[in-house]
Order: C-alpha cells, then sequence, then structure tokens
C-alpha cells in the first residue's frame, strides 16, 4: 500500500532520522557517530541527486540545467489514468494560467480525489476525509491529505495568496524571517509564534521542519538551484511543490495559482472569490481603455493606435550603475500594455532564458527611456525612493529625460512583489496615471519635485 507523505508524531521523527543516520553513516565512513542524526542531515554534501520526477531513477541536477529541466516540463493530460480504482470526471477549467493543472477524480463510493499537477512534471493526488490512497498509484504521483496542514512555505509570493483565502493558520514554517515581510499578518504571525522561522530554501532547518509534523513544503523556482534540498526534504516524507506561477505569461495567469491553494487548503470558494476580483479589475481597465480609444469616432490603424498610447520604463539602477529593466515577455510589461501603455523596451523579448530581466549600461537606457513618457522606478529590489532628487543622486543623466522635466515619475511600493494578489489594483494604478491621475495609488506614487 502507497504511504501518505506526511506521518506526525515520534514515530515520523525516529522513521526519518533512521534514514538520515544511515544515508550519513554511508557517506562519511561512520564518521558522524557522536552527532544527532537530523543535525547531521543539516550537513549533508550538496552533491547529492535527486529524484527526478516521475522517472524513477536518480539523476544529477546541475543549476545550469535548470532552464532545461522547466523547457522539458509537462502537466498532466485531461482523462489520465491513474488508478483502478478511481474514475476521471473533469479538469479545472483555467482563464490564464498554464503552469498547473487540477483534475477531479472518484471513487466507486463517489468520494472525489483531486489530482494536481506541475509543469516541472511533479504529481500530487490529494486523499479526502475517509478517503483511501489507491494501492496501485503511480510512485511517481506523491500523496497528500486534505486539507494540508503544516505547511513549510518559502515561496515568498504565495503567502498572501494564503492571507485572502483566510489559510494562514496552515502555514506552520516561513523561509523568511519576521523582519523580511511587509504583510502584516505574515509578520504578526511569526512575532507571535504561530508561524515559525525555518530557513531560506538552501538552508533549512531540517530537525524543525521534521519534529513538528511538516506537510508540505511550498518552494519558488530557486530551489531548482538546489536540488539536493527538495530531495532531502523529500526523503525525509515531506511532499514539495514547485510554485512556477512566475513562468505565466499573462498577469492574471500569477494570481490563478490562488485556485490552486484553495484546492489544497480546501477553500475553493474563497479562492474563486479572491480571483474573481482580480478578473474584475481587469475588465474595468480594458473597458475604459476602450471607450478612450473609440472616442471621436475615427478609425485608427493599429500603429497610429499603438504609437499614440503613453510609453513607460519600468526600472531600477543597480549598485553598480547599470540599468535593470524587464524583458518585454515579462509580466510588468504585459499589464503596462493592458492597462493602455506602451512598454518602451518592447524589442527586449525572450532570449530563451527564463530570466525576466536584463541588466543594460546607462548608455544604452538613456538612448531608448529618454522619451518615454512616464518613468516607474521598481523599488522591491533597491528600495523605496521619494523624490526627483533622489533618484537624480543615483543616475544625475536622467534629468534630461521628458518624464523628469513633466514629473511624470512613479514608485512601487516595497510590498508589491510580497502581495502577488496585487495585480488588480496594480493595472488600475498604471491605468490612472497614463489617464492623468496625479494622486497615489495602492502600489504606485508619485516622486515629489
Amino acid at each position: 500500500m502507497k504511504k501518505i507523505g506526511w506521518i506526525t508524531g515520534k514515530k515520523r521523527l525516529l522513521r526519518m532520522a533512521g534514514l538520515s543516520l544511515m544515508g550519513v553513516l554511508l557517506l562519511s565512513g561512520c564518521g558522524n557517530t557522536g552527532k544527532s542524526a537530523v543535525a547531521a542531515a543539516s550537513s549533508t554534501s550538496a552533491s547529492e541527486t535527486s529524484n527526478e520526477a516521475g522517472k524513477g531513477t536518480k539523476v544529477s541536477r546541475p543549476a545550469e540545467n535548470v532552464d532545461a529541466q522547466v523547457a522539458e516540463a509537462s502537466l498532466s493530460q485531461p482523462g489520465e489514468a491513474i488508478s483502478a480504482s478511481l474514475t476521471w470526471e473533469s479538469r479545472m477549467e483555467l482563464a490564464y494560467a498554464t503552469q498547473f493543472a487540477v483534475d477531479t477524480y472518484e471513487d466507486a463510493d463517489g468520494m472525489q480525489y483531486e489530482a494536481v499537477s506541475v509543469a516541472d512534471g511533479s504529481r500530487f493526488l490529494l486523499i479526502p476525509e475517509g478517503g483511501k490512497v489507491p494501492e496501485d498509484l503511480p510512485d511517481s504521483i506523491q500523496v497528500l491529505k486534505r486539507p494540508v496542514k503544516q505547511i513549510y512555505l518559502v515561496a515568498t509570493a504565495t503567502m498572501d495568496m494564503f492571507r485572502m483565502l483566510g489559510a494562514l493558520p496552515d502555514i506552520r514554517f516561513s523561509g523568511t524571517d519576521a523582519s523580511g515581510w511587509y504583510i502584516p499578518e505574515a509578520k504578526e504571525a511569526m512575532e507571535n509564534g504561530s508561524i515559525l522561522y525555518a530557513g531560506k530554501y538552501s538552508e533549512p532547518d531540517y530537525e524543525r521542519i521534521v519534529s513538528e509534523g511538516c506537510g508540505l513544503a511550498i518552494e519558488n523556482t530557486m530551489i531548482l538551484h538546489s536540488p539536493e534540498v527538495k530531495e532531502k526534504l523529500e526523503s525525509f516524507g515531506i511532499p514539495v511543490i514547485v510554485d512556477h506561477s512566475s513562468y505565466e505569461a499573462h498577469p492574471l495567469g500569477r494570481t490563478e495559482w490562488i485556485r490552486l491553494y484553495g484546492v489544497l487548503t480546501g477553500k475553493e470558494k474563497e479562492a474563486e472569490a479572491a480571483f474573481a476580483k482580480q478578473e474584475a479589475a481587469l475588465q474595468r481597465v480594458t473597458e475604459e481603455g476602450s471607450d478612450a480609444e473609440n472616442a471621436g469616432g475615427s478609425v485608427k490603424t493599429e500603429q497610429t493606435a499603438q504609437a499614440e498610447k503613453p510609453s513607460a520604463a519600468f526600472f531600477y539602477i543597480t549598485n553598480q550603475g547599470s540599468v535593470n529593466v524587464r524583458r518585454s515577455s515579462d509580466y510588468i510589461p504585459k499589464m503596462i500594455e493592458l492597462a493602455g501603455g506602451r512598454y518602451i523596451f518592447g524589442h527586449l523579448g525572450d532570449d530563451g532564458k527564463r530570466s525576466s530581466t536584463v541588466n543594460m549600461q546607462m548608455e544604452e537606457f538613456y538612448a531608448a527611456a529618454k522619451e518615454s513618457d512616464y518613468l516607474i522606478y521598481n523599488s522591491t529590489i533597491d528600495g523605496e525612493i521619494h523624490s526627483i532628487s533622489e533618484l537624480l543622486a543615483k543616475a544625475p543623466v536622467l534629468k534630461d529625460f521628458k518624464a523628469v522635466q513633466a514629473g511624470n515619475v512613479w514608485c512601487t511600493t516595497k510590498n508589491l512583489y510580497q502581495e502577488s494578489m496585487s495585480v488588480g489594483a496594480m493595472l488600475e494604478d498604471i491605468h490612472a496615471i497614463f489617464s492623468g491621475s496625479q494622486e497615489d495609488g495602492t502600489y504606485l506614487y508619485k516622486l515629489q519635485s
């Protein structure tokens, strides 16, 4: 019988500690016999191999092959048979997301099971209360008991989704400490001890995670650079989901991942309501943009209409003095377009890699963005600035820019990245400034002259 990927209490700790000790002894020639097994596990060599999902063989996962891993990924097919005891019923209809899928299966008693697949090839089966794990379930499919509890949340951008779901109590561990959170509820939960810091993605506190019975680890794609960590967590019986929302092409594709987390936590209705608000914001923005384009009754060519849209650059100045901008394939340029604008670096397309940004020399930025109508400074990396003089202190040549001279320079709030459900409000903020608003928005504020 296939065992559920979570085991609680002393039995789990003893079992996993024993497995860890055996592995460490084999690797070190019994040199760690005087240490606790779990503590020794945290110092295991990073050269370990990881289990390739769905193939059952051990393969090396060097960091330089991360893009290839993602490119080779695939989702399960609708109607795919996973067990003789389960009948496929339906697939969740997604509006924008392409990096995950949720299928519903039913057993002979009419109980429903949700099967989740992620674009890295990983598979999970959610067992309902009173349900049984199918005897013939493939080993490549990890098993979770629904609703999932005791979560180790490393993918920072997903915390906002759990907040919107009212599912923060399901999170027990965080990969970010209290000082690193801009989400008040997350910060408060860590300060009062309901959520514990359990180490960053590359250095988890295995002893804490295992001893308290972690039910699931939710990682971001940085874990692909530390595959030995993912394998170690799985060796302790902890399933790992890698959040690929950052790979979604459409901004609302990112927010639609809340529907997956709604399935995991049994809060589908809350997820649908939260996502509907994002769709409503997009609809408002696009309808207003369409009305503005049709004003006057004249028919414009696509080229003319595009040229008349306000242009914007989204950037920040690095410590080395170069300029970091988004590729045109990234979700931020897409938001600028959806809000009725034109991204000034439309030529910076996808280079075949998964990098969403590119660094350029100031001379190149100057040539391309000098006549941009709007400048939007990205504070999520470099920190907030509040005046044009602060911006010019970083790069004096920006004084020549059209947007600087006109006072059309805006900055994002520092919580923009962590609040992943901000897409709808951010769309409305961008659309507002393109429409001439001088008022601060939810995630954008104007720099003082």
